[in-house]
């Protein structure tokens, strides 16, 4: 076997520089100086007569061969990462999982499900080291495609090649407003197309699963959205639909207590029911730790 010159230090900072953009910024995200990191980029393009980077002033850009090796270097850095974790204490490595969601299933699904999943080796809580993540299904998506998560569970489709989906759960969306009514609504009453075409829609932002299945069902029907306000989170939206703000569409698993208090009542419409698929994403490629694997037989996804 010939003798490696290349070094994983080498590859960390080639992502730190290939992520922020500079090496003044990845100075800060390595706790190098920013002539080290020069000399260290200029050192790996060098070792592999390839330009990694195209320069813009003090920009560094990726080129198409930087752009060919980040994932490489993604790949060997996890892996890096996974040997060290290896060597470990077992129970602390039993306990050590990135775990991402977006914002429905983090808020509503997640919590009691990770309290079975710890709640199963009582024993080796002193040592979880695992951490969540919780942000739309695009967001969520790109950390697992990034290696920055091992797992993400979300709403959507996930659309990057880089990752592996597997159907999990299923979600339904409906219309909830106020029980007085929203812009005049009366939701004791049938809502009609004319109606849900007038009124005030509280949507989330685009790049959410929950808005991703909701214009899917909803705008073949109403063809657009004629006032709409957009809200970071569903937890948000929930409070603007009980303030009387307008319609919103929902998950079950966000409106369900509202509904049991009478704080909002689900809309009688002429639009179909909206049903969703949830999903579990992997990296392709990614070393699945027993921790993973554990975790995947608590959501009925072994194998």
């Amino acid at each position: 076997m010939d003798l490696l010159r290349l070094s994983l230090r080498q590859l960390q900072i080639f992502v730190a520089v290939a992520q922020s953009g500079s090496t003044s910024a990845a100075s800060d995200a390595i706790a190098l100086s920013q002539s080290a990191i020069s000399a260290a980029v200029n050192e790996l393009e060098r070792m592999l007569s390839l330009q990694l980077f195209d320069r813009a002033g003090r920009r560094l850009l990726l080129n198409d061969n930087g752009r060919a090796l980040l994932p490489r270097a993604l790949r060997m850095l996890e892996d890096a990462s996974d040997i060290e974790r290896m060597a470990r204490d077992a129970d602390q490595q039993l306990q050590s999982l990135r775990i991402g969601a977006s914002t429905t299933l983090g808020n509503h699904v997640l919590p009691a499900l990770l309290a079975r999943f710890f709640g199963s080796s009582p024993a080796t809580a002193p040592h979880w080291q695992s951490s969540v993540a919780i942000g739309n299904t695009e967001d969520i998506c790109a950390q697992v495609a990034d290696f920055a998560l091992d797992i993400g569970l979300v709403e959507g489709h996930c659309h990057h090649p880089q990752l592996l989906t597997r159907p999990w759960l299923h979600d339904e969306l409906v219309l909830v407003a106020a029980p007085g009514g929203a812009q005049g609504l009366d939701p004791r009453e049938p809502t009609s197309l004319e109606q849900l075409q007038n009124a005030v829609w509280l949507l989330r932002e685009a790049g959410s699963g929950t808005r991703e299945t909701g214009d899917a069902a909803i705008l073949p029907q109403l063809h657009s959205y004629r006032r709409v306000i957009e809200l970071g989170s569903s937890e948000a939206i929930q409070r603007a639909a009980t303030a009387g703000l307008g319609i919103a569409c929902l998950s079950r698993w966000v409106v369900q207590d509202f509904l049991r208090e009478g704080r909002l009542v689900e809309l009688i419409t002429p639009l179909p029911a909206i049903q969703r698929q949830c999903f579990c994403v992997l990296r392709r490629g990614k070393q699945r730790t027993a921790a993973l694997e554990r975790l995947l037989g608590q959501l009925g996804l072994e194998g």
